[in-house]
């Protein structure tokens, strides 16, 4: 009796599991302060429904002209998004930490930082989505400049 019991409770909560999904995004966009330079980057992570966890690799360019610093960051992040899209769109916010490099001329620091934002990825066809993303970096020691970064990418769900 037990078995069948052990049995019956295993199915039903594999029936009733949530599948993993993960996506991949490629981005461009613009960090401020003191003036807007170009970024790049990607992010790369899963989700379980609502809750999810991603990586995401950005690089911001040196502007010498403004003493803007070129800025890479590499972050841990957490997500609550939406379960599905809502008339095509999936909102998002997000918070992670992790570690980043600033340098400007000869100047240069490596330390700890966080970030916090939100976002919406946007249906396109199939598994093929754009993504909107704003965050708020918060880098620890000191940095040349508070960070607000805006991007576009691409994003591919498997």
């Amino acid at each position: 009796m037990r078995t069948i019991r052990v049995a019956l409770a295993s199915i039903a909560l594999l029936a009733g599991a949530s599948p993993a999904f993960a996506d991949a995004t490629a981005f461009l966009g613009t960090a401020s302060s003191p003036s807007n330079r170009l970024t790049r980057g990607f992010a790369v992570g899963f989700g379980l429904v609502i809750v999810g966890f991603e990586f995401e690799y950005g690089d911001t360019v040196e502007d010498p002209a403004d003493s803007a610093p070129s800025l890479r960051t590499g972050m841990a992040n957490v997500y609550l998004q939406t379960p599905g899209a809502i008339f095509g769109l999936q909102p998002y916010v997000t918070t992670g930490a992790g570690v980043y490099h600033e340098s400007l001329g000869t100047a240069s620091q490596t330390n700890f930082g966080l970030n916090s934002g939100g976002g919406v990825k946007i249906s396109i066809a199939g598994p093929l989505r754009a993504r909107i993303d704003y965050r708020v970096f918060s880098l620890r020691d000191s940095p040349l400049d508070p960070v607000h970064r805006f991007y576009v990418g691409v994003n591919l769900r498997f």
